[in-house]
C-alpha cells in the first residue's frame, strides 16, 4: 500500500461533502488502521463552547467507513454504516481531535470497528463502535 497515494485519494473524496465542511483530513493509514483529524473550533462547537457530539460522531463514522472501504473491492462493493455507538468521556474546546479506526471484525458482509477519538495530548475524548454492512453495488 502506497500510504501517500492512499491518503491523497481519501482526502480527494472529501470534496463537497460533510467531511470538507468539518475540515476532516486523513493523516495516516496502515495495514490495520486509519487515522483522520478534525479541528475543534466554533464551527464544531455546541452552545457551551465545546466539541459537539454530533461532529465527533461524524469523524468516527467517516474514519470507520473509509477504513472498511480500503478492505473491499469498491468496484463491486459499497460500504454503509448501519450502527454507531459512541461514549463521550472528556470535553474539548480547541485544538484538534484524531479518529483512529482499528478493526474488531472484518467479515464478508459486516465489519466492526473500534474508533478512539483522542486529542493532541493522547487524551481519550470519545470511544466508538461502528458496524458497516458490505453490499453489492447495483
Amino acid at each position: 500500500m502506497d500510504k501517500i497515494k492512499t491518503l491523497e485519494i481519501l482526502n480527494n473524496l472529501n470534496k463537497n461533502t460533510l467531511m470538507e465542511t468539518l475540515n476532516i483530513e486523513f493523516v495516516d493509514v496502515g495495514t490495520d488502521y486509519v487515522t483522520a483529524k478534525m479541528p475543534v473550533n466554533s464551527k464544531v462547537h455546541q452552545p457551551y463552547g465545546i466539541l459537539h457530539g454530533g461532529a465527533t460522531a461524524a469523524l468516527a463514522e467517516t474514519v470507520g467507513s473509509c477504513a472498511s472501504a480500503l478492505f473491499v473491492d469498491t468496484k463491486t462493493k459499497i460500504v454503509k454504516g448501519i450502527e454507531l455507538s459512541i461514549n463521550h468521556v472528556k470535553s474539548k474546546k480547541e485544538g484538534f481531535v484524531f479518529g483512529i479506526a482499528k478493526p474488531i471484525h472484518q467479515g464478508k458482509t459486516t465489519h466492526l470497528w473500534e474508533i478512539k477519538i483522542i486529542d493532541e495530548e493522547d487524551n481519550l475524548i470519545s470511544i466508538c463502535k461502528l458496524t458497516n454492512i458490505i453490499l453489492d453495488k447495483k
